[in-house]
């Protein structure tokens, strides 16, 4: 192994722990157009995976007491449990990690070609690293049976990627997790920033992987203010998890329009957010009309310009939701959108 612990890495696919498997993924099938592509149901777990494209979600629960997930779900609630990653050498991959630091959750095991391997990430979330053969469907995974559905293409919807995961950290800890990702998984820090939303503040930096292909916005409240919806999720969630998954489309407006169509709720931005954005920016792509009738952010850095959506919460507690965003070039965040979109989520959480 070299000096970088993983070499070509992307995101594999995503565990989130439920009560209800076959809830939790026909509600996303139903409302963001993934298909369903594999099942298993065994005497200890149900699991259910629906997908597009490079999105791969697995929905699993458990059917008894001392299954992970039955564990998770009780602790958490419904979240997502492991971000898997996929690499050329799942066994090498597993050596450099926890030779740098990181827990061992389990062992490199081989199963019909693919090679899998578990560590610790952040708060009760894993991370998994997964190998295929040559030849393997890149959506096989270990007790999984294929149920049909397509995931060469992007969805119906027009969503095809996983751009990055928000993660909520308790206060204090964002510099240990930065680090942590930084020594141990060989990721850099590309975006930092502090946001200030009336007496309520957060620091964030994101972490990618040198491939640029997984990328982790890290946030942490700022203790010394007035507690927001970081804390909010921290306390509902009883710990750091992931906040958002935010999935790619290459044309928002058709893609949000589509979703709204499927009965996809998302939050509302303010008029006078689009009364002061046509003196920072100049939308590239999409009308001014568009992106107020859909209720659409707009921001840009040194090398593009990104459109952004946050879709309403659906989990009981308001822990988890999806963000739809497009990319025409940027490869960070525009600190305007985020802002925007912290006020759009505390706008929620007030109602």
């Amino acid at each position: 192994m070299t000096d970088q612990p993983l070499p070509e890495s992307s995101v594999d696919h995503v565990v989130f722990h439920v009560g209800d498997a076959h809830a939790a993924a026909t509600a996303v099938r139903d409302g963001y157009g993934l298909d369903v592509y594999a099942m298993s149901r065994t005497d200890r777990e149900v699991s259910v995976a629906v997908g597009a494209g490079g999105i791969r979600l697995v929905f699993t629960e458990a059917r008894t007491d001392d299954h992970p997930a039955a564990a998770f779900v009780r602790e958490h609630g419904d979240g997502v449990a492991d971000i898997a990653l996929r690499t050329p050498d799942a066994r090498a991959a597993h050596t450099a990690v926890v030779s740098r630091g990181a827990t061992s959750v389990s062992p490199p095991a081989e199963h019909q070609g693919i090679v899998t391997a578990t560590v610790g990430g952040f708060g009760d979330v894993v991370h998994t690293f997964v190998e295929r053969a040559p030849g393997i469907d890149v959506r096989s995974l270990p007790g999984l049976t294929p149920a049909g559905g397509t995931q060469e293409r992007a969805s119906g919807t027009g969503l095809h990627e996983v751009d990055h995961f928000a993660v909520c950290l308790e206060g204090g800890r964002l510099d240990p997790t930065v680090r942590f990702y930084r020594d141990v998984f060989g990721f850099a820090t590309i975006f930092t920033e502090y946001i200030v939303v009336g007496d309520q503040a957060m620091d964030s930096t994101v972490v990618q992987s040198p491939s640029g292909r997984i990328t982790l916005t890290l946030i942490e409240p700022d203790l010394s203010r007035e507690p927001g919806q970081i804390d909010a999720f921290l306390k509902n969630h009883v710990g750091p998890g992931v906040q958002h998954i935010a999935f790619t489309t290459d044309d928002i407006v058709r893609t949000v329009g589509l979703l709204r169509e499927r009965g996809t709720e998302f939050l509302a931005t303010p008029d006078a957010y689009y009364r002061t954005l046509s003196r920072s920016v100049k939308p590239s792509k999409h009308s001014m009309e568009a992106l107020r009738r859909l209720h659409l952010l707009v921001d840009e850095d040194h090398d593009g310009q990104l459109f952004q959506i946050f879709a309403r919460s659906t989990h009981p507690q308001r822990t988890f939701f999806f963000e739809v965003i497009e990319r025409l070039g940027a490869t960070t965040f525009g600190s305007g959108n985020i802002k925007a979109l912290y006020e759009a989520v505390e706008e929620e959480r007030s109602r």
